[in-house]
């Protein structure tokens, strides 16, 4: 592994010298909670039933590359979630959810420049559509939570809801999606920069052209290229001019 050099206070690189040209990506993909936003919003969902510590450790182990089977990490804390009610979520969003230090500042730089913004998240279209439409975002991926139509309506089932490209939104399919983008752009994945925190993020890092980990998980700022460990997500302006 190429070893990283302290660039500055809190940033490292691996594999070139900076700056970059921002101007040379078309393209840039980033995970949700913890990245983008403040929170894991399946925690904090959770938190609304009493259950927040038990989810909030199988999160964790799965972000730290612990659980293999992202999937059955997500259906285990999703199925905890039954009985949460709507307001529940709207209460999360609402009191909970900020954007990261830097996220609106970055977005904005990287639209001045003509590139377009994608979010690929292991969490819920209920956040990440409210993010999308906040920040102007133009793709987004996630997973749908089911929500009860009978006595129970406006309930979590604890299930997710089958999408017409599959089922779960795991690292796999973050990769996945980032490629379809790039090529529905008509992009090579080189033109891109993909940010993240979690293990389940490292297989769409690896195909971008510029990797990025946020205040990531040991793992995740071993195999970056770059690892912002302190200040906002607009430090990596300092890296691409």
């Amino acid at each position: 592994m190429t070893p990283a050099t302290e660039f500055a206070s809190g940033l490292t690189v691996r594999g070139f010298t900076p700056p970059l040209k921002l101007q040379d990506f078309k393209l840039i993909a980033f995970d949700m909670d913890s990245t983008l936003i403040n929170i894991e919003c399946v925690d904090e969902i959770a938190d609304t039933v009493g259950r927040k510590t038990e989810v909030a450790a199988i999160t964790e182990a799965a972000m730290r590359g612990e659980i293999s089977d992202f999937k059955e990490s997500l259906r285990r804390r999703v199925a905890l979630l039954k009985g949460v009610t709507v307001a529940d979520m709207e209460s999360v969003y609402r009191e909970r959810l900020q954007l990261n230090p830097g996220a609106a500042e970055l977005i904005a730089a990287c639209k001045a420049v003509g590139m377009k913004v994608l979010l690929v998240s292991g969490g819920f279209t209920f956040f990440t559509d409210r993010v999308r439409d906040r920040l102007g975002i133009d793709f987004t991926r996630s997973n749908v939570l089911e929500i009860e139509s009978g006595p129970n309506c406006g309930m979590l089932t604890g299930r997710l809801v089958d999408q017409s490209w599959g089922d779960i939104c795991d690292g796999a399919e973050k990769r996945r999606m980032l490629l379809q983008t790039c090529e529905q752009m008509g992009i090579s994945p080189q033109q891109a920069i993909a940010m993240g925190d979690g293990a389940n993020d490292l297989p769409m890092m690896g195909e971008a052209g510029l990797s990025v980990a946020y205040h990531a998980k040991p793992k995740v700022r071993e195999q970056a290229m770059v690892a912002i460990n302190s200040g906002g997500l607009d430090r990596l302006l300092e890296i691409l001019r």
